[in-house]
This record gives structure tokens, C-alpha cells and sequence, in this order.
């Protein structure tokens, strides 16, 4: 893939609140970076609220909104509409946690897809509920630890596939982007910037505070998410067109687990059915791609 045009300018200041290593504002900075100045934001309740603040101290510069927990799809469709309708151009971009996707505002996200609403939604997913005390979202791995999902009750249920079910919407793009790949998170930015109607990015943010990693790791966290399989990097237009952006190395998930905190309760068993989990998805997920291009 090309590397992505952007503005250069740093929408993101000093000062901001965020964890120490927090994968999230990297995520953010160069989604700005790439769409320019011209964008408003809406934020839901999530990290992203409490570290970036509220006026006069935003740590942003460019306009937020600081909304309800359930309405990150919702608000984006006012605030398009709004600027549409005073003939203001910019690009809108709704930013939520994945407990504001993946549960809390999923209604009002579905909704805004379904009606291919003209606006950018971001999901930085870290996979809980890190803002309110890393409790277990259906965003959270099977056998994962949180605090509602202890290591002698670790969650049993598979991650939401949410990307699949964006896709379901046939939605006119949806991809999948991690900080460690800046040039094909850019890239994407940029391609979803000039394209008209419901954008959805599902953004994997490493978080040293809920996974239990060192901070200076959050990088090669999301390399070895990528690397391994676990997080494929790709784009479907329409709902139907898959396309692989990053050829991952498949190196054993074990390389991954092993380097957090919430996964050492996991016996050598337990494992190698993760790395199966892994291989059955990534199967599953190729099939979509040779599907798509038949």
C-alpha cells in the first residue's frame, strides 16, 4: 500500500492525561494527522474522554463533543447533518471504546450504518472496559482476565467479530488498523476521508494498564497481535470486497499471550487452544477473501 499524504500538523498537544504507553492516542494522532484540521470530533464516555479533557483545556485542536455513553452513532449523524445542512465541509469522526461499540451504543451504531450516515466512527478497542476498572466487554478474548473475569473464571465466550458484522451492514468501507502499522493506518485514513457515506475503523489499542504489559511494549503488543494472526489487517468495501492490506508471519500466539499480564493464568493447554482459535479464524477469514474475489 502507498504511503498515506497527511497534513503534517500534530492535532494532538501536550499535556493530555492518557496512561503512560496508551496505544490510543497514537491511534488517534494519526488519524488526525492524515485527515486535517477540517474534521470535528465526538467523543463518547472512554479513555478517550478523560486523557484528551474538555474546553478550555482539550488537549485536541481541533472541535469536540464530549456525548452520552450510548450515542457515538447517533451523535455523528447530528453533527453531519448539522454541517451539512449550514454548508460547513469536514470531515466528522465519532471515536469510542469498545464497550460504546461492541455493547453500549451498538443500537445507535447499527442504525447510522444501516442508513449509511455520512461520517467517520472510530472503535479503539483495548478490549474492556479499561475508563471505569478493566471490567470484561464482549470485546474481551476468551480466557482473558479482567476484574469481572478472574483468573479462576476467566471469560469463556469468543471475541465479537465485529468487523463482520459492519460488513453485514454493506457499509461503503470498513477496515481494521494498528499504531505499530502507521503507514497502513494512515493510508486507510486517507482513502476514508474521500470516500462519501458510513465509515467504520476497528483500531486495536494496546493498554498497559488492562493487559498487564510494560508500557515501552504497547508497539511491539500490536506487532505481535498482527504477527500472529490474532488481528489481521484488511478493508472490505461494500461489505463484500476483502482485501488483505499486511501479510502477517503467523508466529505462535504464544509469543503474544506471554508478554501480558492477563494471560498468565493460561496452562500450556489452554494455549495451544488459543493458537488453535487463531488458525480456525484466520482460515475462516481467508475463505471471506477467496469468496470475494469470485
Amino acid at each position: 500500500m502507498n504511503t498515506a499524504r497527511f497534513t503534517g500538523d500534530d492535532m494532538v498537544t501536550s499535556g493530555h492525561t492518557a496512561c503512560a504507553g496508551c496505544g490510543e492516542v497514537q491511534i488517534v494522532r494519526m488519524a488526525l494527522m492524515t485527515l486535517g484540521p477540517k474534521t470535528v470530533l465526538s467523543i463518547v464516555p472512554s479513555c478517550m474522554t478523560g486523557c484528551m479533557g474538555r474546553h478550555p483545556v482539550s488537549a485536541l485542536k481541533v472541535p469536540v463533543l464530549h456525548m452520552p455513553f450510548e450515542t457515538a452513532g447517533a451523535s455523528g449523524t447530528g453533527i453531519s447533518a448539522a454541517l451539512h445542512r449550514r454548508g460547513i465541509e469536514a470531515t466528522v469522526m465519532t471515536i469510542a471504546g469498545d464497550g460504546g461499540t461492541f455493547d453500549i451504543g451498538f443500537q445507535a451504531l447499527s442504525a447510522a450504518a444501516e442508513r449509511n450516515e455520512n461520517f467517520i466512527y472510530l472503535c479503539c478497542d483495548n478490549e474492556a472496559y479499561m475508563n471505569t476498572g478493566i471490567q470484561r466487554s464482549s470485546a474481551t478474548p476468551a480466557m482473558s482476565w479482567t476484574t469481572t473475569t478472574t483468573a479462576d473464571y476467566p471469560k469463556k465466550e469468543p471475541k465479537k467479530d465485529i468487523m463482520a458484522i459492519m460488513a453485514a451492514h454493506r457499509i461503503p468501507y470498513a477496515a481494521t488498523v494498528c499504531a505499530a502499522y502507521p503507514e497502513d493506518l494512515m493510508a486507510k485514513f486517507q482513502r476514508a476521508r474521500n470516500i462519501k457515506g458510513f465509515r467504520f475503523f476497528h483500531a486495536l489499542s494496546p493498554c498497559p494498564t488492562g493487559w498487564r504489559h510494560d508500557p515501552g511494549l504497547t508497539i511491539h503488543m500490536g506487532r505481535m497481535a498482527v504477527e500472529t494472526g490474532i488481528f489481521p489487517l484488511y478493508e472490505v468495501e461494500g461489505g463484500r470486497r476483502y482485501r488483505l492490506t499486511y501479510t502477517p508471519k503467523h508466529l505462535p500466539v504464544k509469543e503474544y499471550l506471554d508478554g501480558q499480564g492477563r494471560f498468565t493464568h493460561l496452562t500450556p493447554d489452554m494455549k495451544i487452544q488459543i493458537q488453535r482459535n487463531v488458525e480456525e479464524e484466520w482460515a475462516f477469514l481467508m475463505k471471506r477473501f477467496a469468496e470475494s474475489e469470485s
